[in-house]
């Protein structure tokens, strides 16, 4: 039974809701709405110009609409008055297709007509900064491995704690927090739900992070490399799929606990991986994090060849124990709800052609990768993950329409990238 939204609000005491969309650069957009007049809003939607965010449309389009769900509610944890909800894009009665979360919801009916359905729990990485962005706002975070520093965890007690309370209270089964590998990053776990979820999840994730952050007169910033001598902030992504509550990728007689299932996925993901690039690592920083020398720690942690392995954080993905497997090729950039989809569609790909992993590479990738013959290596630039998706017959094939926006508005991000001068091309090139 859907939520009824006046009713809801009355309840909880809520005076105003944020009917939220998030466009195709990841950027979240709303309109806070009075209580009182979400009767309407609920039923048609608030009205936008589509124009006006990253989405491929013109000012000649008519009234673009974000139509709440209800069952996405969510009281912002430090503002409890306000309501929090996601929403689908409806242009002229009909459902907007290049829409992210429109998008998703597609594939998961798609894989729900076979039976299926794609769980998943994400690992989100970020740094606490300074207002300005000039550094980590921690002075005293300063090791070389400053990976799971007590002190330097408990300095930000109030910030993580906050925001770990939040999802306790939510009910998304927070379990740890941590500070990661680079000065001034963190990363905090919740539990795995399915896709749609874990990407209003991750959606609002971003969202409260950021806000409790301000609220602390910090900054968090999710950019894949915002220093380029330190880790760069990851997503990795922890994927099954389950038919009738039974996890299909579940096999104790495999070495790895894996099913044949879970590794025809493996194998559609891994075909698709060039592609699947320029979605998963959305900017012109993010192939910074994806290609970057060794870092201050002494390891960057991100792949650079499409590669599996068992437990071994050296390949894009790693299977760590039985019935699922850790792809760890998006960065801090991407789009919530666009991770989910080109998972759900490159690895169903795998699935109904049968896709071959190969075998799996027990080495260290750092050290001897240069090794391995005939291994596909990961883009080096935003411009050749485009190029990679644009050629790529099972992502467009899957993700229709949405494939020609996306390439038009990211092509025009990266010339606008290409036209800028930059001090290091002044430094170097003035007397050639």
């Amino acid at each position: 039974m859907t939520l009824d939204l006046e009713q809801a609000a009355a309840e909880r005491g809520i005076k105003y809701f944020l009917i939220s969309y998030t466009d195709l650069f990841g950027t979240q957009r709303a309109k806070l709405v009075p209580a009182a007049a979400i009767r309407g809003m609920a039923r048609d939607g608030a009205g936008f110009a589509g124009f006006a965010t990253w989405l491929d449309m013109s000012p000649a389009d008519p009234d673009l609409f974000a139509v709440p769900d209800p069952d996405g509610l969510i009281a912002l944890p430090w503002k409890p008055e306000v309501g929090w909800l996601p929403a689908d894009l409806r242009m002229a009665g009909e459902p907007v297709a290049q829409a992210p979360r429109t998008l998703l919801k597609r594939l998961v009916a798609e894989a729900a007509r076979d039976g299926l359905s794609l769980k998943t729990g994400v690992e989100c990485e970020f740094f606490l900064i300074a207002p300005d962005g000039s550094g980590p706002a921690d002075a005293a975070d300063r090791q070389v491995k400053p990976c799971y520093d007590q002190s330097a965890l408990m300095r930000r007690y109030d910030v993580i704690t906050e925001i770990c309370d939040a999802m306790l209270a939510l009910g998304w089964g927070p379990y740890q927090n941590d500070h990661e590998d680079a000065n001034g990053q963190f990363e905090m776990n919740w539990d795995y739900a399915d896709a749609l979820v874990t990407a209003d999840r991750h959606a609002f994730f971003k969202y409260m992070t950021r806000s409790i952050a301000e609220k602390h007169g910090l900054r968090a910033t999710f950019m894949p490399k915002p220093f380029p001598d330190l880790t760069g902030s990851g997503c990795h992504a922890h994927v099954s799929l389950w038919r009738d509550g039974r996890n299909l990728f579940a096999d104790p007689a495999d070495p790895l606990g894996l099913s044949q299932a879970g590794y025809h996925v493996i194998g559609g993901i891994m075909q698709a991986a060039d592609a699947m690039a320029a979605i998963t690592n959305p900017t012109v920083n993010s192939y910074k994090r994806l290609n970057a020398p060794r870092t201050a720690s002494g390891a960057t942690w991100a792949p650079n060849t499409v590669t599996y392995t068992g437990n071994n954080r050296t390949h894009m993905i790693r299977i760590p124990d039985g019935g699922r497997f850790e792809l760890r090729l998006a960065d801090g950039a991407v789009n919530p709800y666009l991770l989910q989809a080109v998972i759900l569609a490159a690895g169903l790909d795998g699935l109904r052609h049968g896709r071959d992993p190969g075998p799996r590479l027990d080495l260290n990738m750092y050290t001897h990768g240069h090794t391995v013959e005939g291994v596909k290596r990961l883009p080096l630039n935003l411009l050749d993950a485009l190029r990679a998706l644009e050629a790529s017959p099972v992502l467009n094939e899957a993700l229709g329409a949405f494939v020609p926006s996306y390439l038009k508005l990211k092509t025009e991000e990266w010339n606008a990238y290409a036209a800028h001068l930059t001090q290091w091309e002044r430094d170097t090139t003035l007397d050639c």
